[in-house]
């Protein structure tokens, strides 16, 4: 009988690259937020100092993160740029730190070209490219690095993107720009296999147009490009629950994640590790034929 890890490589779950590795024949996996900044809106520069970040992100890939992502450049509603210079000093030693002590991929959140290759330079194994190729030199490093990458829908930009976002039909216009980057990607030498779309909830959207992303999520999904998606403690679930400290919308959060992971998402980015690494298993769980998976057949009967 062939072994579950020979059956997931030869499907397509298993994803492999020079630099790192995923895996999810087990479904969704959950990436970790690391952010390296003094003015995060979801922990109010906790993890700044290059200690305490090196120690969340242990702490994270301990509690079951498939992948780490850090950014030192906060993009909530109003942040103003950081310069390159300023991000590779507040990243750069937290990866090279974690990569020592991991086997998880880091991925660097940027939309920055020097502050991506110098991430690379570091050991990241992925980009997470909120401005979708804007600067197509990042996509050609992906393609010369044989990096993964995700590109995010954003309209206008962190400064001015929840002034006033309108569309017609976001839905149909957050794919149609999606399946338009992921193309170009590909033109530039990034193969289909790397290449995640994410909507990028919260990000120039109302909660009515988040709420209306998620209710589709299965559309996206239905193109065949792995979907990442973030709504960890984002604001949206804080005008729904009426809650507003950031870190008391992890039920809220939890919530999102499980209707994801039944739509098929194949990477959510959460703040609360640990918890949401329960609410995907169990999600996993549900979606997967437990006729069709022995572990999960034998879960079912006990």
């Amino acid at each position: 009988m062939k072994s579950k890890k020979a059956k997931a490589e030869r499907s397509g779950d298993i994803l492999e690259w020079p630099g790192g590795k995923l895996d999810f024949s087990g479904g969704c996996v959950v990436m970790g937020v690391l952010n390296v900044t003094p003015d995060s809106f979801s922990d109010s520069g906790e993890f700044f100092d290059t200690d305490k970040a090196v120690e969340h992100g242990l702490k994270m890939a301990a509690e079951g993160a498939a992948i780490i992502d850090i950014g030192g450049e906060s993009t909530r509603p109003g942040a103003k740029p950081v310069s390159a210079k300023e991000q590779i000093r507040r990243v750069v030693p937290v990866i090279k730190s974690l990569c020592e002590k991991v086997d998880v991929p880091i991925s660097i959140d940027t939309y920055n070209l020097e502050v991506a290759s110098a991430a690379l330079d570091a050991g990241a194994a992925m980009i997470n490219n909120i401005t979708a190729l804007s600067d197509e030199r990042i996509g050609k490093l992906a393609a010369e690095r044989q990096t993964p990458i995700i590109l995010m829908h954003m309209q206008g930009t962190p400064a001015n993107m929840q002034t006033e976002p309108k569309y017609k039909d976001v839905v149909r216009e957050v794919l149609e720009f999606l399946l338009g980057r992921a193309k170009l990607a590909q033109k530039l030498g990034i193969l289909r296999k790397r290449i995640f779309i994410d909507p990028g909830i919260g990000f120039g959207k109302t909660v009515e147009h988040n709420l209306l992303l998620l209710k589709n999520m299965d559309k996206f999904v239905d193109t065949g490009y792995r979907v990442c998606i973030g709504t960890s403690r984002k604001s949206f679930i804080g005008k729904i629950t009426g809650k507003e400290n950031p870190a008391e919308r992890i039920f809220g959060t939890a919530a999102t994640v499980a209707l994801c992971v039944s739509a098929g998402v194949s990477i959510v980015r959460v703040h609360d590790v640990a918890e949401t690494v329960d609410v995907v298993k169990v999600a996993n769980a549900v979606r997967k034929d437990c006729g069709q998976n022995p572990q999960l057949n034998r879960l079912c009967v006990e």
